[in-house]
C-alpha cells in the first residue's frame, strides 16, 4: 500500500510539474505576443477640417468603419467582452477626454491603419486588418472627426487576458494583434471614387469588415476571436444569397430583419449598415453577387 501511495504522489508530482511548465509557457508565449513591437514608420496625411471632411469623417466611424460598435456611440469607451474565461476586451475611450489627446495626427493613422499603438506594441482586437485598406483622404477624415467630437470623461480600464484567452493567444487560436498579420508595407489609395462600381464594393467590404466577420471569401463560418457561443456569420456570397432580390439584400441591411420577418442575429452591425447611402448600397451588393459561390463556413 505504502509504495502504491508513493507511485501515485510521484505521478501527482510529476502531473504538477507538467501543469506548472504549460501554465508558465502560455503566461510566457502570451506576455511575448502582447508585448511585442513592431517598427511601422509615421505616415503623414492632410487632415483638413471643413463641414465636408467631418461630415465624412462622421460618416465613416458610424455607417462604414462602425467604430461606435466597440467604443459607444459618443466614443468614450465600452466593455465589449468579459468573459471569466477568455478576459476582458474593451474599447477604450477615443475621444480628447481619453487616449486620442496622447495620440498626434500620424500615430492615429498608425494605430487605425495598422494596428500598432504609440509605445510600438500591437492594439489588442482592433480591426486593422479591415482598416488597413482605408484610403489617405478617408482615414484623415477619420482623425479629423475624431478630433471633433465631445470630450467623454470615462475611463473603463485596459483589456486582460484570462488563461484560457492567454492560451489562444499563445497558441494562435486568437487573432488578437492584427499588428502581427498586416502587411504594413503595402501603400493604400490616395482616395476612392464614391459610385455604384465594383471596385467601390470591395473597398467598402473591405474598410467595413464584411470580409473581417465574414472571412475573405465571404462565405461565412465561427468568427475568429469571438465565444465559442457566438453565432457564425452567415455566407454572404451567391451561394448564400443568391435567392434574394437586390431590394431584398437592402432590406436586410437596413432594418435587420430577412424576407420571412425572422430577425437577422445581434452580432450583424445592422443598424450601422442601415446608414449607409444608395452609391454605397449599390457597389456593396454589387460586389456580393460578384465573387464566387462558396459553401457555408470556408470564410
Amino acid at each position: 500500500m505504502k509504495r502504491v501511495m508513493r507511485w501515485i504522489a510521484y505521478a501527482a508530482g510529476i502531473l504538477v510539474v507538467l501543469l506548472g511548465g504549460v501554465a508558465g509557457y502560455v503566461y510566457a508565449a502570451s506576455n511575448s505576443k502582447s508585448n511585442q513591437q513592431y517598427d511601422v514608420p509615421l505616415q503623414h496625411v492632410t487632415i483638413t477640417s471643413d463641414s465636408i471632411t467631418l461630415a465624412r469623417g462622421r460618416h465613416l466611424t458610424t455607417a462604414i468603419g462602425k467604430c461606435v460598435d466597440c467604443h459607444s456611440d459618443d466614443l468614450g469607451g465600452q466593455i465589449m467582452i468579459d468573459d471569466p474565461a477568455l478576459g476582458v476586451a474593451i474599447g477604450p475611450n477615443i475621444t480628447s477626454g481619453g487616449k486620442l489627446a496622447t495620440y498626434s495626427d500620424e500615430e492615429l493613422v498608425r494605430v487605425i491603419r495598422h494596428g500598432v499603438k504609440r509605445d510600438g506594441r500591437g492594439a489588442f482586437v482592433m480591426p486593422s486588418d479591415d482598416y488597413q485598406h482605408f484610403s489617405d483622404a478617408d482615414v484623415g477624415a477619420i482623425v479629423a472627426y475624431l478630433r471633433s467630437v465631445p470630450s467623454v470623461d470615462r475611463d473603463l480600464g485596459t483589456s486582460m487576458l484570462r488563461p484560457v484567452g492567454r492560451a489562444l493567444v499563445a497558441t494562435n487560436q486568437l487573432p488578437a494583434y492584427p499588428a502581427a498579420r498586416i502587411d504594413h508595407s503595402r501603400t493604400p489609395p490616395a482616395s476612392m471614387q464614391e459610385d455604384s462600381t465594383l471596385a467601390y464594393g470591395e473597398y467598402l467590404a473591405n474598410v467595413g469588415g464584411c470580409t473581417g466577420c465574414h472571412g475573405a471569401g465571404l462565405s461565412g463560418g465561427p468568427i475568429p476571436g469571438m465565444p465559442p457561443q457566438a453565432p457564425p456569420a452567415a455566407n454572404i456570397t451567391p451561394t448564400g444569397i443568391g435567392q434574394f432580390s437586390d431590394a431584398q439584400v437592402e432590406a436586410m441591411l437596413r432594418t435587420g430583419k430577412r424576407p420571412d420577418g425572422s430577425a437577422i442575429k445581434q452580432t450583424m452591425p445592422w443598424r450601422y449598415t442601415a446608414m449607409m447611402t444608395p452609391v454605397e448600397m449599390r457597389a456593396t451588393i454589387m460586389y456580393l453577387r460578384s465573387v464566387p459561390g462558396k459553401a457555408f463556413g470556408n470564410r
